[in-house]
């Protein structure tokens, strides 16, 4: 059974998982880099990032390591919300930008891109972005049918993430808990009070600073 997975989603102590004022320059926002310090240095971060140049293995393991490399084993397609693909609001007025990611983005798998506002479906690499203004349920339908029996990825942002927790379809929810405050952004967990009673919860320290919780779906 095609489950539905929430990896590497970062949230500071006081609960934000982006900051404000998302810009081209500022995916996080006023955030900046804080929230994905963790992952940066990690084997598997540099691994799909290209950023290794001729260094095969190069980056740091263990636990941070270990977390990271999970989000990419055994899926077919992933869900995102528009502000993960953008920060243009309204009417896509320029269909010149393709993402924070190059020409290669490190998806190589259909994307299904939430959206209100039509656009055609976009090509970059590996990866083809499926722009659809479509409820939680519809969503995950439709990427189940591009995932070729492999799992879907929930990539975020935080709205939509605590929409699909909102929804019960969340099997597996990696939430890392990272020692700063931001203050101001989008939380995660407005409007989620008892959410724990769904999962079986687990939590592992790293010596880096962060908490991984791993929340798995208890049966229905």
């Amino acid at each position: 059974m095609t489950m539905l997975r929430v990896h590497n989603l970062a949230v500071s102590l006081d609960g934000f998982a982006t900051g404000e004022g998302l810009t081209f320059d500022a995916p996080f926002g006023h955030a900046g880099g804080r929230l994905m310090q963790w992952f940066f240095p990690t084997r598997a971060f540099v691994a799909m990032s290209g950023h290794d140049g001729e260094s095969v293995g190069a980056g740091t393991r263990g636990v941070d390591d270990s977390f990271a490399a999970a989000t990419s084993v055994g899926i077919g397609a992933e869900i995102m919300g528009r502000g993960k693909f953008g920060p243009q609001t309204g009417p896509w007025t320029d269909d010149g930008w393709r993402g924070w990611w190059g020409e290669e983005p490190p998806f190589h798998s259909p994307v299904v891109v939430l959206t209100h506002h039509p656009r055609e479906d976009l090509a970059v690499g590996e990866t083809t972005f499926l722009f659809r203004d479509l409820s939680p349920r519809d969503a995950l339908d439709l990427a189940i049918e591009q995932a070729g029996g492999l799992d879907v990825r929930l990539g975020g942002g935080p709205t939509v993430v605590r929409e699909f927790l909102a929804a019960d379809l969340v099997d597996h929810l990696h939430v890392v808990v990272t020692p700063i405050l931001l203050g101001r952004g989008v939380r995660v967990w407005d409007g989620l009070e008892g959410l724990e009673e769904r999962f079986d919860v687990e939590t592992t320290a790293s010596p880096s600073g962060v908490v991984h919780y791993v929340f798995t779906r208890k049966p229905r």
